[in-house]
């Protein structure tokens, strides 16, 4: 007895998973260095994880993006080549700060950086994000992520705060990371700067005062924020608006609710004159737009909010003190009651909130680090192939002609648009944040200017500001790893968690230690950066300005993005909707390769997908399909594996086909390797995956399969198939496949083996092999077809029954040569190649008439009560639905919904009808 017998008729995926995995990891087979000899001569193929938070655990976002990558890595490894997949972790740096702080507190202090101090604070968030990273670690190997794990990489490690100090100091030489005293964007909550990308925008309503400062004031505004005019500095106006031409140029003095203010008319194109009044309030202090309209004009800037989003001084006596909320109401109030205002109207607004906490974010002047992206720089070596060493560029240039030029591409392509637009609106990046888990900036001030130090890496003056006064104070400023001494306080703020994750792709291969990255540099630029394309601008885009910026080349070729995971509703995943799915609950229940295949089929590049617990259950029932499949093969094969009874898997090209079967399911699996090869070359993982599930399910498992038990002598061919589909099978489902790899017998780890190759002389006999595909679906027709008229009469599955053929001599020819399986598979006691006799029912398939005998074979009179029964059930229900969809009152009360679906089951019922009644008249 054959040990395939014993084998278990359900695959229990948790039985297995884990012994692969530590199996696969063992065997050195993620590491580059230890795979083939093939893939060491092979091209180099490597991909840079996206990290995920260190903190964190595995969410579905996660999941989707492990599946994806394993996918390409697995691929490319079984091609042949050289792959590294480095995975890491992500320090999450205000995330993993407030997680902490909120832990604290709930120890019992009130304020964890101020008991603590920075030092000791630092500790308690180190320990936590380390004590974290196993738990997410564990989670990515539980997705069958197939990883470099000796070349794991963390955001905040040594390495890459080397690499971070260098960056900084290349950027701050070359004069494009400078410091600044501008309007950024600031969240009162977490009390840090926020960049443009990390303020989101929330749909509310709000009030648009249209008013004027005071009532000899000539001018009357309209703006939703009245309690910031206190900081107006201007009143801006269109240069061809006639209405305001004879007060351009004029400054005027207006008392605004109980304040003296100074505003100058001015006229600007920014204004637009067809918006409200046509005239702006400026107010440089807490607007972006309105602080560049002040440099345009030489314009004061008075800060009216402070830091913690309460109104300061300058914003007079009577609001000093009072929150932003607060002092809006009550200039609303004031302005009212002193007959200023002219309208109060109710407007939908898109108000700006910060990605964490969801505060509203104010815009404040301050001084603060920035990279300059339109500023022209020396480069330090040739750039792009456009550049040479010594040309000067921005930024802005370089992160635009890296895609303009197509040495990157961006999957699906519309986010290129996308792209572009962001970039052309690209403003300096604020890279310094007032927290404390992070990078901090190597900068070192001194209040008095003193000797320079030996061992600083530069020397500057620069301005400092003594905040509780405003005063402009001179400080030097020194660019340094490490403390330089006395008298010299290092800058307390640390750099945006983008700064250090945008040097990820070489950081992470050695860069900038010379000799390390020149051994790793064979796989820079990466193949791919594949991610969700909600981080196209977080980290995407700053990847492609430090790399082409370090480098001189793009970070990587390929840019694929993946859609967000919803709800089968379409619904964002959220706790409060009580619809997250957890991969983790998941995966115990389902095996990995289920949560794997539901979230690769299915889904778009870029286009959210749709996520159900019945979706994962059904790619588990498919798993468990896959593996009945391979234990029915390998019980035809017989002995005790691939090897036995001469089976072993042999070149394709000495496999000899004996039926029209054989022969079209080999052509069948070439075209399936070589479209599965294409799309998968292509990033059209769905599309690979289903094609790949229609020729297991349907070509193998339904037809060859059930026609291989009836022609016997298929070991080889069945042997090869075997193989072939496990192959394909493996990048979407590692698990199932390796473990029937090795039940099966055959040689080494399925991980590393190659892709299957096409017969030789595919191409050049493909019309041929084609013209062999179409004669089977003849075949596959004919045989539906006389199923289905069997069903039609009501005739039993199991029973035996006579039918008849007339056709052209090349469809006689096909019946005959292959006359015991149609037999067989149409389960015909006699199948005649000639005219039908009286009284037999037919029905056509394609050119063939087909007969079948009933005589006997049914109850005419009890198939005639049953179709007439359900007649009787129909027309009833045929009658009072069209009376319904004529009813004018019904039809325009119901909703356009529920009508479509009554038309739809109206002409199924009617269909159905017909149908019986055909069956009845030919009875």
């Amino acid at each position: 007895m054959s040990r395939f017998e014993e084998l278990p008729k359900a695959y229990d995926a948790s039985s297995v998973e884990d012994d692969i995995y530590a199996a696969w990891e063992a065997s050195g087979v993620f590491d580059p260095d230890k795979l083939p000899e093939r893939n060491q001569k092979g091209a180099p193929y490597c991909i840079v994880m996206p990290p995920p938070n260190r903190t964190g655990t595995l969410h579905m976002g996660h999941a989707a993006m492990l599946a994806i990558e394993d996918v390409m890595i697995r691929f490319e490894r079984m091609r042949g080549k050289k792959t590294l997949w480095i995975p890491g972790t992500d320090h999450a740096a205000i995330a993993t700060q407030v997680k902490v702080e909120q832990l604290l507190m709930k120890e019992g202090m009130k304020d964890p950086r101020k008991e603590l101090g920075r030092e000791k604070f630092l500790e308690r968030v180190m320990q936590f994000a380390d004590d974290s990273a196993n738990t997410i670690r564990k989670q990515v190997r539980k997705m069958g992520s197939s990883c470099d794990w000796t070349r794991e990489k963390y955001t905040l490690d040594e390495e890459r705060s080397r690499a971070v100090n260098e960056m900084f100091k290349r950027m701050y030489d070359d004069k494009i990371i400078e410091r600044g005293y501008r309007v950024v964007n600031w969240d009162p909550q977490f009390q840090t700067t926020l960049s443009d990308d990390e303020v989101l925008t929330k749909e509310t309503t709000a009030k648009l005062l249209t008013f004027t400062y005071d009532k000899d004031f000539p001018i009357t505004i309209s703006t939703t924020r009245p309690e910031t005019k206190f900081g107006d500095t201007a009143v801006a106006v269109h240069p061809t608006d006639k209405r305001y031409k004879d007060l351009v140029g004029k400054t005027l003095t207006a008392n605004f609710c109980g304040k003296q203010i100074k505003v100058k008319i001015i006229a600007d194109e920014a204004v637009d004159p067809e918006f409200g009044t046509g005239a702006l309030g400026v107010t440089p202090a807490h607007s972006m737009i309105d602080a560049d309209i002040a440099v345009r004009h030489d314009l004061p800037t008075v800060q009216v909010i402070g830091k913690d989003g309460k109104m300061t001084g300058d914003a007079g006596p009577a609001f000093s003190g009072l929150t932003v909320i607060e002092a809006r109401q009550k200039v609303e109030k004031m302005l009212g009651d002193a007959g200023l205002l002219k309208s109060v109207v109710e407007i939908p607004q898109n108000l700006p909130v910060a990605e964490r906490g969801g505060a509203p974010v104010e815009q404040l002047p301050m001084r603060q680090w920035f990279i300059r992206v339109n500023k022209k720089f020396a480069l330090r070596q040739d750039t792009l192939g456009r550049w040479k060493k010594g040309d000067e560029a921005t930024l802005k240039e370089l992160m635009t002609y890296a895609v303009e030029s197509g040495q990157i591409n961006i999957v699906p392509d519309q986010f290129k648009k996308t792209y572009f637009h962001w970039i052309n609106n690209l403003r300096d990046w604020c890279i310094s944040r007032q927290i404390w888990f992070g990078h901090q900036i190597p900068v070192w001030y001194k209040k008095k200017v003193a000797e320079s130090h030996p061992s600083l890496r530069r020397e500057g003056t620069g301005e400092g500001r003594n905040e509780a006064t405003g005063e402009d104070l001179q400080t030097e400023m020194m660019v340094s790893d490490t403390s330089l001494g006395e008298g010299w306080e290092r800058d307390p703020d640390t750099l945006d968690t983008w700064f250090s994750s945008g040097l990820w792709t070489f950081s992470t291969l050695g860069w900038p230690d010379k000799k390390a990255f020149d051994s790793m540099k064979e796989f820079h630029p990466t193949a791919v950066l594949e991610t969700g394309y909600d981080i196209l601008f977080f980290w995407v885009a700053r990847m492609i300005l430090m790399s082409t910026y370090a480098l001189g080349e793009v970070p990587f070729k390929d840019i694929y993005l993946h859609g967000l995971v919803r709800d089968e509703q379409g619904r964002k995943m959220s706790k409060s909707l009580g619809n997250v799915l957890d991969p983790l609950d998941l995966i115990p229940k389902y095996g990995t390769d289920a949560v794997r295949l539901s979230l690769l089929m299915g889904t778009t590049p870029g286009q959210d997908m749709k996520l159900s617990e019945a979706k994962v259950e059904g790619f588990r029932n498919f798993t468990n399909k896959l593996w009945n499949i391979s234990r029915f093969i390998l019980l035809q094969i017989g002995g005790d594996g691939v090897g036995a009874h001469g089976c072993a898997p042999i070149e394709i090209n000495n496999i000899k086909s004996k039926t029209l079967a054989d022969e079209w399911i080999l052509a069948s699996l070439d075209e399936t390797v070589a479209s599965v090869t294409q799309k998968i070359e292509k990033y059209e993982f769905s599309s690979a995956g289903e094609e790949l599930r229609d020729f297991t399910w349907s070509d193998l498992a339904d037809w060859y399969l059930e026609i291989a038990k009836i022609e016997k002598g298929k070991e080889q061919i069945l042997s090869h198939i075997l193989e072939s589909i496990l192959k394909l099978w493996h990048p979407f489902m590692p698990f199932v496949t390796e473990h029937i790899w090795k039940t099966a017998g055959f040689e080494n780890n399925l991980i590393i083996s190659e892709w299957p190759n096409q017969s030789e002389g595919f191409d050049k006999l493909s019309l041929e092999k084609l013209t062999l595909i179409k004669k089977f679906e003849i075949f596959i027709a004919l045989i539906t077809d006389m199923r289905r008229l069997r069903a039609e009469q009501g005739i039993e599955p199991v029973k035996f029954v006579e039918f008849s053929i007339t056709s052209d001599e090349e469809i006689k020819n096909l019946i005959n040569s292959n006359l015991e399986v149609i037999k067989q598979l149409a389960r015909a006691s006699d199948i005649r190649c000639e005219l039908t006799p009286d009284g037999w029912v037919t029905a056509m398939s394609g050119t063939a008439t087909i007969g079948l005998n009933v005589a006997g074979a049914v109850d005419i009179e009890k198939e005639k009560a049953k179709m007439q029964k359900e007649l009787a059930e129909l027309e009833p229900y045929i009658k009072s639905t069209k009376a319904k969809l004529k009813n004018k009152e019904f039809a325009s009360k119901a909703p356009a919904k529920v009508i479509e679906g009554m038309k739809a089951k109206l002409e199924e019922a009617e269909g159905k009808k017909k149908a019986i009644e055909e069956r009845l008249g030919k009875m």
